[in-house]
């Protein structure tokens, strides 16, 4: 397993700007009734690798109330949780390794 990341912090216009630019994002994962899963720490671990800012729907079945759900994923990932809406977290983990034109730039 990777060496531990520390969660980036985040001013309130980082959040505010995230939040602008998640608005339109597609759910890329969903944590069901299983919770928090080794395979979708994984999968939602590739997303943040290519994309930096991701969806993911807290279903119905799920174990866990959203916002500790959303806190468990985020931390098993060093991501950061920039907004809870509804069934909906948006995570964002920052990847230097991006292209600058792939990079999200605060």
């Amino acid at each position: 397993m990777a060496k531990k990341m520390k969660t980036p912090p985040l001013s309130s216009q980082q959040i505010r700007a995230l939040r602008g630019l998640g608005h339109h994002l597609e759910v890329l994962s969903m944590i069901g009734k299983e919770g928090i899963t080794p395979n979708l720490v994984t999968a939602v671990g590739d997303n943040l690798v290519a994309h930096e800012l991701v969806k993911v729907r807290v279903q119905d079945t799920c174990p866990l109330e959203r916002g500790e759900a959303a806190s468990q994923l985020a931390a098993a990932l060093a991501a950061a949780v920039v907004q809870i809406l509804g069934k909906t977290a948006l995570l964002y983990r920052p990847n230097p390794d991006l292209d600058d034109e792939r990079r999200i730039v605060l």
